[in-house]
């Protein structure tokens, strides 16, 4: 049995995409467990990129079943919308794509909620993409939420969805706010519903069913671990479990059933929206990174803050999703770089500490402690042999190993799929049997 998770190891970004689409053949399912649209997972196949927000990275491969599981938050315009962007290149989902019945609904006024929310908050927003992804949270912890299941009685639905929006604005209303009572924008909303309807699966039972049977399914997290509702820079983070943890209570496998983590890393760091970021680099150094790696979200634009790459977050992502090996990305953004900085703890208030602090207040504070090594100067891009890396980026493989405590496994090399590197490492070379 092999089911196997993926994950962000630091803000978000590190490349799942990239990785899920390259591991999926070795599996017969892939399935989302958290987030919603907020967050685009990039895959580059040949001339043709795709961004996937709510579909699996595993769409693309036309044998595989992939599931939209209840953890995860559904617009159903997005999702429709993403559907037939894929249609028009000739790839169908049709009869491969489960949604789960409990997972939760994004309304037009959790997107106005969102908004509104993070104007109120000024200065001190939290950074969300504004697209109704913490509303529908709230909803859903609060027992007001309503669910997929819900969309196979329609007029029931109907009556639900205008009683849900008028209760929205008052509570609005009620706390300063003006939300738009306009019912015209939900006459796109119901045809987008129309269209989904035929996916619907109760995927707890799908999805367990399947393992009895001895098949293989990919987890597949958004978001990374320093955006886990619990285990996050909180506040500044997402409204769901981003962690391994989350894979369980987002599809309904029981965690006897999860048998291992697979981490991404990138090879430096990178964060968008407000938070402590403790390696940030507001300098050209900084500005070179975003440009060499291209950080700029895949979803919503926004340039992403970058910085060396800090140990302590990803050894700390290491502990809590107990991973086993790490898939290491965008070594090659560092290729033209004399020298490189790596974070290797922290000084707080005047003494060093090796453990993340638990509030963003704290972490606001810390001065990280780096080490310096020397860059390889030469080109990583499209390699495809460990043995043909340069000895100093091999050096720099290594530190991070030693550093974070946790294998490297593979090593990508550019945004294509054979430009990936695998390590002779046990672990890996048995979830690819």
């Amino acid at each position: 049995m092999r089911n196997i998770v993926v994950i962000g190891t630091q803000w978000g970004d590190e490349g799942k995409g990239k990785i899920v689409d390259l591991l999926t053949p070795h599996f017969s399912i892939v399935a989302r467990y958290q987030g919603g649209h907020n967050a685009g997972h990039t895959v580059v196949i040949g001339d043709k990129k795709f961004i996937l927000r709510l579909l699996p990275s595993g769409i693309l491969h036309p044998e595989t079943i992939c599931v939209i599981g209840n953890g995860v938050v559904v617009d159903p315009q997005a999702l429709q919308s993403e559907i037939a962007e894929l249609q028009t290149v000739g790839i169908s989902v049709t009869g491969r794509l489960w949604i789960s019945s409990r997972a939760h609904l994004i309304m037009p006024y959790h997107r106005a909620i969102d908004i509104a929310t993070e104007d109120a908050l000024g200065d001190e927003k939290v950074g969300t993409t504004r697209r109704g992804i913490g509303p529908t949270y709230e909803d859903k912890i609060s027992r007001r939420g309503l669910r997929v299941a819900d969309l196979l009685d329609k007029e029931s639905f109907r009556q639900k969805v205008l009683a849900h929006s008028n209760a929205a604005i008052k509570r609005l209303r009620t706390s300063g706010h003006n939300l738009s009572d306009d019912k015209d924008q939900y006459d796109s909303y119901f045809q987008a519903v129309e269209c989904l309807t035929g996916f619907i699966k109760d995927t707890t039972y799908f999805l367990n069913s399947a393992v009895k049977a001895g098949k293989n399914i990919l987890l597949e997290g958004a978001q990374g671990t320093m955006l886990d509702i619990d285990h996050g820079t909180y506040p500044y983070v997402t409204s769901s479990s981003a962690t391994a943890g989350g894979a369980a209570i987002g599809t309904g496998l029981g965690p006897n059933k999860i048998t291992g983590a697979l981490g991404i890393t990138k090879a430096y760091t990178t964060r968008v929206g407000s938070g402590p970021f403790p390696t940030e680099l507001n300098d050209e150094m900084g500005e070179h990174l975003r440009k060499q790696g291209n950080e700029f979200g895949a979803v919503t634009g926004r340039p992403r803050r970058t910085g060396w790459f800090d140990a302590l977050i990803v050894r700390y992502a290491v502990m809590v999703n107990g991973l086993g090996t790490i898939a290491l990305t965008k070594l090659d953004v560092l290729d033209q770089m004399p020298e490189i900085k790596v974070c290797i703890g922290y000084r707080l208030h005047g003494k060093e500490i090796n453990e993340l602090p638990s509030t963003a207040s704290a972490l606001e504070q810390v001065e990280p402690i780096y080490r310096t090594v020397k860059g390889w100067q030469e080109t990583t891009a499209h390699i495809k042999h460990y043995e043909k890396l340069p000895e100093k980026a091999r050096d720099y493989i290594k530190l991070i190993e030693d550093l974070v405590e946790c294998p490297i496994g593979m090593i990508s090399t550019g945004p294509e799929r054979d430009e990936t590197i695998f390590l002779p490492n046990q672990l890996m070379q048995g979830w690819l049997m």
